[in-house]
């Protein structure tokens, strides 16, 4: 048998040529296209959104000038969307290979990640204009760099104006989200332009958006003269203007704005959030202009007609029943038979509960599987023993409750443990679909039922929102999926995710690999874990990122490691003297120009309770209305660097770039050696034998 029969008996490539069997001809043909053979320098040019989206910092890192330039540019182009903790190490790859000075025709988000020093005073507008651009939710984890980001802003314009003219607002973009409301109060109009890329406003910025909506001056004019193109124009910034202004809407045009917005609810493409926000204020608008209104519990009899499935229809619907005409007026074999399309309209918290009161009368016994599909926007208001009562047979139950962005923890767990009564099985495809963050709502015995093959399949899910009780868990579901891979360059990409739960030891090896963690993964690992890192382990762990300490040094995880460090070794990471600094010795630009000491930034609005009309961002994986999301297409953007790494071979090691000369007989210790099944009797991952990697080869480079 020779070297190439030898290659093929290798897992991970065995591995990718199992799932690519399982997957349409199209996906296997793109995920095997030898797009990604860096002895071409037009190679990166053309590579498919899809790969581009499996990015890897370690092997890229032997990409050329010219190929690293070829590849940020075709992620411009294809607006291929990247991870912070992407972002972060592909910033730092671009700024050693000279590459920031191209900002001009590098993704928006990338210039989030940058430099901020290295802006040239002279390219300070340009720079902000385009990092404006981009999505500064990904820098949630890099407290320091989206205030220094914030410095520069203003920097270029000389200082904060008096009033933000349509040009400076122009510049800040997405800036203005994080902007205090008197700052938003004193804008141009256009403003409101700004605001409608915020994901969300705080309590003060809802208020001066009412303040600037209220005196007229913006395009929209004075409340009583709006118009249906003009609310339509506001976009998702309609669901903030407050009840006051609703009431001094001419009637035709709210009427008519109410039913477009929940037309475009039912269509799937207004969020549960906003919908709900909008109708709650409206109706209170109504509510306080009318002379009467049916109170509640008073025995009032349906006094608008029986509820019929054409009433349902009417995108006027919840005006013209309020939720005490909807208890009084809805009959329990309309509900039964129309429970989809009532649904479908944005109920108000109050009105939810009636309909779940009225579910418990027709179903006593409890809800039928078919109609529990069907009661996502409902999930929360259930008990873990009234979920006992369902019967949870099928995986597109649990994708379909658990898909919905208001299910809970002990929702979560309860309707998992149904379905596991019923000989139900977590699945790579259902981890998927559910999404990285349900995995912090499982329960601990629910985790570990999880089989290994499954949980590798799965791939990386992002679990930084768990508690730290969950990652611990994780972990060590990880390490029983992933603690047999030949090499420490795959088990660390593999690893990655679930690092917020490892134990020092596993990051002194992972330290000792020269692995360079990029400072999303770091900042995400226990706290009590890296008050017992050194700084030379620290230095050694982050590699080439250490520099992004700098950047996240205001994080709660980072801040308290630094705090217990003394001067020297706060220069040694090249860090001021005082960790409660916001900036570095040399401050966050070089720009000459003096930024006034009060800056005019809300705070960053922290996490909150998931309930419908308070939900946070998601922070697991990307909302997908999974439902139905196919493995297939889950797996492929990240099984490339699975294939290149397996590729190599039980010999091949060449990690990190800089392949090391060893004997045929050393080898670097494991975590955990011997506990999980590592490869040879010793629990000891081998350690190559390599050759300096030759230009061209990537990604086999020669080993």
């Amino acid at each position: 048998m020779g070297p190439r029969a030898g290659a093929l008996a290798n897992p991970g490539l065995i591995l990718v040529m199992w799932l690519t069997a399982h997957w349409s001809r199209p996906q296997a043909e793109g995920f095997s296209q030898g797009g990604l053979d860096a002895s071409r320098a037009d190679t990166w040019a053309s590579a498919n959104t899809s790969l581009l989206q499996g990015f890897w910092c370690q092997p890229a890192s032997q990409l050329s000038q010219d190929q690293l330039s070829a590849l940020i540019r075709r992620m411009a182009s294809q607006q291929v969307l990247l991870k912070a903790w992407q972002l972060s190490c592909l910033a730092n790859l671009a700024a050693r290979r000279g590459l920031q000075g191209d900002f001009a025709l590098h993704p928006p988000d990338l210039l989030l990640f940058y430099n901020l020093a290295q802006v040239r005073e002279a390219d300070c507008r340009a720079f902000t204009r385009r990092a404006a651009q981009g999505d500064t939710e990904l820098l949630a984890n890099l407290p320091d760099q989206r205030a220094a980001l914030q410095h520069l802003a203003l920097a270029c314009l000389g200082g904060l104006p008096p009033r933000l003219s349509a040009s400076d607002l122009l510049l800040l973009g997405v800036l203005v989200c994080d902007m205090d409301a008197s700052s938003i109060v004193a804008s141009d109009p256009h403003v409101l332009q700004n605001l409608q890329r915020c994901p969300r406003l705080t309590p003060a910025q809802q208020a001066a958006l009412n303040t600037l909506l209220a005196r007229g001056r913006t395009m929209l004019g004075p409340p009583s003269s709006w118009n249906l193109e003009g609310l339509q124009a506001l976009g998702p910034l309609a669901a903030y203007i407050s009840p006051s202004l609703w009431m001094q809407v001419q009637e035709a045009v709210g009427l008519a704005f109410f039913g477009s917005m929940v037309a475009t609810y039912r269509t799937g493409t207004l969020s549960q959030r906003d919908a709900r926000r909008f109708v709650t204020s409206f109706l209170e608008a109504k509510a306080k202009s009318l002379s009467s209104r049916p109170k509640r519990g008073t025995g009032r009899p349906c006094v608008r007609g029986n509820i019929t499935a054409a009433t349902l229809q009417d995108n006027l619907f919840l005006l013209h029943y309020d939720c005490s005409q909807l208890e009084f007026c809805l009959g329990s074999r309309v509900l039964r038979a129309n429970l989809d399309p009532l649904l479908q309209h944005p109920l108000p918290a109050e009105c939810q509960r009636v309909v779940k009161a009225k579910l418990a009368q027709v179903y006593p016994s409890g809800i039928p599987e078919e109609q529990l599909q069907l009661i996502t926007s409902l999930v929360y208001l259930y008990s873990f023993t009234e979920i006992g009562q369902w019967n949870i047979t099928s995986r597109n139950t649990v994708m379909a409750l658990l898909a919905s962005d208001v299910a809970l923890e002990n929702q979560t767990e309860a309707i998992l443990q149904k379905f596991l009564d019923h000989k139900g099985r977590v699945t790579s495809a259902l981890l998927v679909a559910i999404g990285g963050s349900r995995l912090c709502w499982m329960s601990p015995q629910q985790i570990q039922a999880i089989q290994p093959s499954e949980f590798r399949l799965a791939g990386a899910l992002d679990i930084s929102s768990c508690p730290q009780s969950r990652k611990n868990v994780l972990y060590t579901k990880a390490r029983e999926a992933f603690g047999s891979t030949r090499t420490t360059a795959a088990y660390y990409r593999l690893m990655r995710p679930y690092l917020g739960g490892a134990p020092v030891e596993e990051l002194q090896y992972l330290a000792q690999a020269n692995v360079s963690m990029d400072i999303h993964t770091f900042t995400n690992l226990n706290p009590q874990v890296l008050q017992n890192l050194s700084v030379d382990k620290v230095t050694t762990l982050l590699g080439q990122n250490v520099g992004d300490l700098q950047k996240a040094r205001s994080h709660p995880a980072i801040s308290s490691w630094l705090r217990s460090l003394n001067r020297s070794a706060l220069g040694e990471l090249g860090l001021d003297t005082d960790p409660s600094s916001p900036s570095g010795p040399s401050g966050p630009t070089r720009l000459t120009t003096t930024i006034p000491n009060t800056i005019p930034w809300a705070p960053h609005l922290a996490t909150t309770s998931r309930r419908p009309g308070n939900e946070a961002p998601t922070s697991g994986s990307p909302p997908t209305h999974l439902g139905y999301l196919p493995l297939a297409v889950a797996l492929p953007s990240s099984l490339l660097w699975l294939l290149y790494w397996g590729t190599l071979g039980p010999g091949g090691d060449c990690s990190w770039g800089t392949c090391t000369m060893a004997s045929e007989h050393s080898n670097v210790p494991a975590p955990h050696a011997g506990k999980l099944g590592l490869v040879d009797g010793a629990g000891r991952l081998p350690r190559p034998l390599c050759k300096p990697p030759v230009h061209g080869t990537w990604p086999r480079p020669t080993c």
